[in-house]
């Protein structure tokens, strides 16, 4: 609805007041006859022209507020025998101040009745007739007559003069009121005009309205059927209601039991609050205690680990594969340890007949026995389980800050890649020592968190392939734009080793280490060979550098952990006649073998403390060479076949595990800060 438009006249009542009220002055005007030099006449005749200036100012000047006109009045004289002029009602409709104006204008005053003062005799009435007229020969007393008569003319015409005066400026304020007046009635005629366009508006509004009311009735009928829904509605939300209201009645009993349990458990509380920080106490002499107990427990289990050697050598034989003959009684036996059948194995026989070599009588010599001692034999039926718990302790002391090397070593297709990474199809029984290694290592760093330790891991793969290293972690999109990967030192002065141009990707989950494993087995080298259809041609690294740190006590320790699946290594026939694809597989064979024999030198000068370790005659060795030293502990799985037909390979590994069982490296010592 539009806001009710207000009357311009309206507007102008409430506009027309006087700014400064007029003053009514009491006055007595001269009688007739009188020697006034100044009386009413001359006095209107001096507001003559004020009248003339008010008389252009328009129907508006025609209006006078009952407080001027009655002032206005009040103040003309009065003349003799009359008595003081009429008054005028009082009208109750708007003031206006230029009706001062009007009235000056229509009425003429009177002649003033003379004051007298109280006590005294009123003076004679000039022009009429004087009671008690003096005697003619009494000058003196007819000469005060007039004195005192002259006076008080002159009293009269001060008094008069001082009341035009007063009556000029409520005049001339009455003038300016009416200019203002004037332009208001202007302003008022603007908005009347603006008025009238509103009201046509307002009717074109009011046909639309019209039309819009017929709409909303159609929707109001349609909105009664609606309350009629809503009313059956509401009739269900009050019972509904009223459903509820039993159910808060129950519930605030409830509350008001649960109130009274609260204050009691406060009670309960705050004797916990005593007890919590008494246990707190304890808890913070046992967290010291408990870190007391894993400084030892670190101390003591490097210990065992240096008494089971830093430089460790185990056999595993893998079992025949669906296809390969079944090998012959007593070819491979695996005697007792001194405890019994229980003992683990750590001895190895292996029967070797030559037919080649005979008797003089013809009669074929018996089968040579070689016997081979190792820290662990693993028969063809131990699982993957059984193997990874023989090295789990090792494998933790690279938390506890010990660079740690592990290798698979032996002939091709003897199952080095098989021990390392596992089988194919994801299976958790045929799982690899680096999946398993990761996995304790995840779950033990979760352990130690509670005692303030905090772990990250961070891993690399990459492969020695004919002398040059190859990123095994490289995505399709890397592939060939990150340029060759050389080893380099880690910064000046530091003794740490990195591979340039090669991923090192975090990990802190079991499924990232699996991404990155089957990213690496889609790149890396295999060839076929006469022993093995897919063999691995290249020595592959998995690295995963580890470093915790102890915020609460300012201790840091960190560590690599090197999992090394080698090259199968293989004996060359110099009268084998070479294609073009064999002389690609003779210098892999040359390479390999040439790094191999690297790594038996290096440990052998390790044993053998001597001054010169030749690290750098190899890829192999120069990258892992801190985890080759004295402060390193190192682990050496020889696979073998329980083929006999693999019996020459067989014993060329065995020697080379026996020659590395035998070395003696220092004690290693924990890289901490």
């Amino acid at each position: 609805m539009e806001p009710q438009q207000r009357s311009p006249f309206l507007a102008v009542e409430g506009n027309i007041e006087l700014k400064t009220p007029l003053v009514k002055v009491p006055s007595r005007l001269p009688l007739p006859g009188s020697r006034c030099k100044r009386g009413p006449d001359r006095m209107e005749d001096v507001l003559e022209p004020e009248k003339k200036r008010t008389r252009g100012l328009g129907t508006a000047t025609r209006f006078a507020p009952p407080h001027l006109r009655a002032s206005v009045l009040t103040a003309l004289p009065q003349t003799q025998g009359r008595s003081t002029a009429p008054k005028v009602p009082k009208r109750t409709g708007p003031r206006c101040p230029t009706a001062a104006t009007t009235v000056l204008k229509n009425q003429k005053p009177g002649p003033a009745v003379p004051a007298q003062k109280p006590g005294t005799a009123a003076s004679p009435k000039p022009g009429g007739k004087k009671p008690g007229k003096r005697p003619a020969w009494d000058l003196k007393g007819q000469l005060c007559d007039l004195k005192a008569e002259l006076k008080g003319y002159r009293e009269r015409t001060q008094t008069l003069d001082q009341e035009n005066q007063q009556l000029r400026d409520q005049l001339r304020e009455a003038q300016q009121q009416a200019m203002a007046l004037g332009a208001e009635r202007r302003t008022l005629e603007g908005e009347l005009a603006q008025v009238r366009a509103q009201a046509e508006h307002g009717q074109q509004e009011l046909g639309t309205l019209s039309a819009r009311v017929l709409e909303l009735e159609e929707r109001l009928g349609t909105q009664e059927n609606l309350v009629q829904v809503l009313q059956k509605e509401q009739l269900g939300l009050q019972e509904e209601r009223r459903r509820l209201a039993t159910r808060l009645e129950e519930q605030e009993r409830r509350l008001q039991a649960s109130e009274a349990a609260l204050s009691g458990s406060q009670v309960e509380v705050a004797s916990l609050r005593e007890e919590t920080a008494a246990q707190a106490a304890v808890l913070a002499e046992r967290a010291e205690r408990l870190h007391g107990l894993e400084m030892e427990r670190r101390r003591l289990h490097n210990q065992l680990q240096e008494l089971k050697g830093n430089i460790r050598v185990f056999c595993r034989v893998r079992p025949a594969l669906p296809g390969e003959p079944s090998p012959p009684p007593g070819f491979l036996l695996f005697p007792s340890g001194p405890a019994g059948p229980l003992d683990p194995p750590t001895h190895l026989s292996l029967l070797r007949s030559d037919e080649r070599r005979g008797t003089l009588s013809g009669v074929p010599a018996p089968p040579t026995r070689h016997d081979f001692s190792f820290d662990r034999v693993f028969p063809p039926e131990s699982g993957q389980d059984e193997v990874f718990e023989e090295i789990a302790m090792l494998v933790q002391s690279a938390l506890d800050g010990y660079p740690v090397c592990i290798f698979a070593y032996g002939q091709t297709g003897s199952g080095k890649t098989f021990t390392m990474e596992g089988g194919p199809g994801g299976d958790p029984q045929v799982e690899g020592l680096i999946p398993r290694a990761l996995r304790h290592l995840f779950s033990v760093a979760q352990e130690l968190r509670s005692q303030g330790w905090n772990y990250r891991f961070v891993a690399s793969y990459v492969e020695i392939y004919n002398e040059t290293v190859r990123d095994l972690l490289a995505t399709k999109a890397r592939k060939g734009q990150g340029g060759d990967c050389e080893i380099h030192r880690a910064g000046p002065g530091s003794e740490e080793l990195t591979v340039t141009n090669a991923r090192y990707v975090p990990v802190s989950c079991e499924r990232e280490v699996e991404a990155l494993l089957h990213l690496a087995r889609q790149n890396r080298a295999v060839a076929r060979t006469a022993q093995n259809e897919r063999s691995s041609r290249s020595h592959s690294v998995f690295q995963l550098q580890i470093s915790g740190e102890h915020a609460g006590r300012g201790l840091q320790c960190g560590a690599p952990l090197n999992l090394v699946d080698l090259a199968g290594s293989e004996r060359l026939d110099p009268g084998l006649v070479l294609g073009p694809g064999e002389r690609e597989r003779l210098r892999e064979t040359q390479a390999i073998n040439s790094s191999l024999s690297t790594l038996g030198l290096v440990i052998m000068a390790l044993s053998n403390k001597e001054p010169h370790v030749p690290y750098r005659n190899s890829k192999l060795t120069y990258l892992l060479q801190n985890s080759l030293g004295g402060s390193a502990k190192m682990l050496m799985f020889v696979n073998i076949s329980p083929l006999e037909e693999n019996v020459s390979e067989t014993l060329n590994s065995l020697r080379f595990a026996s020659k590395v069982n035998q070395c003696v490296i220092g004690t290693a010592q924990a890289n901490r800060k």
